[in-house]
């Protein structure tokens, strides 16, 4: 086979490889398209949160988290990418090109990390009362720097605040009518390849110290009696408010929850907490003004006498990768 079309074909399985990404609602909002010598990511209008996520932050931090997804499967394979973010101003829907490709030895690192993809899942139900390793949250802590961001871990007096917060942002966004009607559209596409179907949301509210998303409806997750106080609570946050460190924080993330999976923590993201603007702007003074908040991470060990819930549906690689400038050539 030419390098020609190995490239083409590694082009097109990590793109195929980035399906595994978690997004908001399991909304898959990205597009990739596979050129000669190139990757772009795109994203997808009808799986926009129009009514919970008007400015694109969280489409931007899902595609993001795709994205760090590609680049870890190019490097499994051996193929070393420059990544273009934001490359052409008058083309917002283009987010980033992994292009400028050249051939190198596989990354063993990487090719763990692949693995995890698959493995990794959202555990919305408390965890046990084992903490998480220091260790763990340093090397945790460690994936997102390394990607151009922080974390924060929060002390106790701050998941208080916290929680407080969460419950106000519930109680905003419990009496905005288009975003409930947003949240049911995406709890109910059985089928679809998308969305959140129900048995991957809890049957009661967990008990948690943070409170979690009200999804309008009980899933059918059994909840046991525990609890999450053996967990920690994050916030990633970073320098900027644009669309191109969205981006970032969504590569960020993906670093986040994939160590986490290699090293045996649950990650449940915690994102209403950003969506409204006042919520969000008290994580911010969380980080004295300095920097802006991304998103809050719960991080704990999963019950260990307890089945973690099944995955969240995919779509199929055809409607998320287009093949056809290189379809000739990948046969």
């Amino acid at each position: 086979m030419s390098q020609e079309r190995q490239l083409t074909t590694a082009l097109a399985e990590a793109a195929a490889t980035a399906g595994h990404a978690p997004s908001v609602h399991n909304t898959q909002p990205w597009r990739w398209r596979v050129l000669p010598e190139a990757l772009e990511l795109r994203t997808v209008a009808d799986r926009r949160l129009s009514a919970t996520d008007p400015e694109g932050r969280l489409l931007a931090i899902s595609c993001g988290a795709a994205l760090q997804h590609a680049r870890l499967a190019l490097a499994a394979e051996g193929w070393r990418a420059v990544v273009q973010r934001m490359p052409d101003p008058g083309d917002p829907e283009l987010l980033a090109r992994l292009t400028g490709l050249t051939r190198t030895s596989a990354d063993p690192d990487a090719m763990r990390m692949v693995q995890c993809m698959s493995v990794r899942h959202t555990d919305r139900r408390p965890v046990s009362d084992e903490p998480v390793p220091t260790a763990a949250i340093g090397e945790i802590t460690r994936a997102v720097t390394a990607e151009g961001c922080r974390l924060q871990i929060l002390n106790q007096d701050q998941v208080l605040e916290l929680a407080a917060t969460a419950g106000r942002a519930d109680t905003v966004e419990a009496e905005d009518q288009e975003l409930r009607a947003e949240l049911a559209y995406w709890t109910s596409q059985a089928g679809s390849g998308t969305g959140l179907p129900p048995d991957v949301l809890p049957d009661q509210p967990p008990q948690t110290t943070v409170p979690g998303r009200d999804f309008g409806r009980p899933g059918s997750l059994p909840v046991g009696p525990g609890h999450d106080r053996a967990a920690a609570y994050a916030l990633l946050h970073g320098d900027e408010d644009e669309p191109d460190s969205w981006l970032r924080a969504g590569e960020a993330l993906s670093a986040a929850w994939l160590t986490a999976t290699r090293l045996g923590v649950s990650v449940v993201p915690l994102s209403a907490v950003v969506e409204v603007p006042a919520t969000r702007q008290t994580l911010r003074q969380m980080l004295a003004g300095i920097g802006y908040p991304y998103i809050v991470l719960r991080l704990g060990i999963a019950d260990p006498a307890v089945a973690g819930p099944p995955h969240t549906p995919r779509l199929p690689a055809d409607q998320v990768v287009d093949t056809s400038a290189v379809r000739d050539e990948l046969g």
